[in-house]
């Protein structure tokens, strides 16, 4: 099977497969190449492909949608980030988190800052009638 891995801003992974474990809302699934055309909303969580030569690798995956058509398997999902094992994965995904973090706290600020300027202009459009 051929497994892509869409992001809004690139292509995450192309890469011949021999079988996909996903969780959907129902619970996990595996998809191998003579399995029936599929589609799942993909709930937060890992996702497993193994390649040729019997090597698994690991997605951390926000929620998204998988399609497998024929021989395909596509899955678009809003964040994903990959390791080669479950413990290269969990120091990733923790970083990721942490830029995560800081970038959200910084918008949170931003729109305060936003919030109380606003508040400050409809009390000043208040007081002059």
């Amino acid at each position: 099977m051929n497994l892509k891995i869409l992001l809004p801003s690139e292509v995450l992974l192309e890469e011949q497969v021999e079988k996909v474990t996903a969780e959907a809302e129902n619970g996990f699934f595996t998809l191998l190449p003579r399995h029936i055309d599929f589609v799942a909303a993909l709930v937060p969580g890992i996702f497993s492909y193994l390649i040729s030569g019997g090597y698994e690798r690991f997605i951390a995956l926000d929620e998204g949608i998988l399609v497998k058509q024929g021989d395909q398997v596509y899955v678009s999902a809003a964040r994903a980030v990959q390791g080669e094992s479950l413990e290269v994965l969990q120091d990733t995904v923790e970083n990721e988190l942490k830029v995560l973090g800081e970038s959200e706290k910084k918008s949170r600020a931003v729109m305060s800052r936003l919030e109380v300027d606003t508040l400050r202009r409809f009390s000043r459009l208040g007081g002059d009638s």
